[in-house]
């Protein structure tokens, strides 16, 4: 999760909004049914690599919410988030959430792009932030 904030909000603000304990605390939460609804996708290459990951939870009765979605850089390019984002919609479906989405900063074009790309609308928020929806 860090290696995205410092990709969207640069390599000091990523590093410093959130303790690398902060950030492990976020990951179990997610992994924990008692206290979230959620999954963690993760895409390897033939080798076992990690080239990306995807975490979704369920934020409100019939929302899936696309939490943080990653690619290596050297990952990128082949399908490996469209690939993601499908898989995080089909867990969507199966837990009966009507709507996926997901925030980002008003300046990362290329995550705005990408869910465009997968149907997704894109919604200003507020302080900077967009939100994309689709129906599922």
């Amino acid at each position: 999760m860090r290696r995205t904030l410092m990709e969207v909000l640069g390599e000091e603000v990523g590093q410093s909004l959130y303790t690398m304990d902060w950030l492990e605390r976020r990951v179990r939460y997610h992994l924990d049914p008692s206290q979230c609804l959620g999954q963690i996708f993760l895409w390897t290459g033939p080798d076992e690599e990690r080239l990306g990951y995807t975490i979704v939870r369920r934020e409100e009765p019939a929302l899936g919410l696309f939490s943080t979605t990653f690619v290596e850089p050297h990952g990128r390019r082949r399908g490996v988030a469209r690939a993601l984002i499908g898989r995080g919609e089909e867990w969507m479906c199966e837990q009966g959430l009507e709507r996926a989405a997901t925030y980002t900063a008003e300046t990362n074009v290329r995550l705005q792009k990408l869910f465009l790309a997968q149907g997704y609308v894109l919604i200003p928020a507020e302080n900077g932030f967009v939100k994309l929806c689709k129906d599922l």
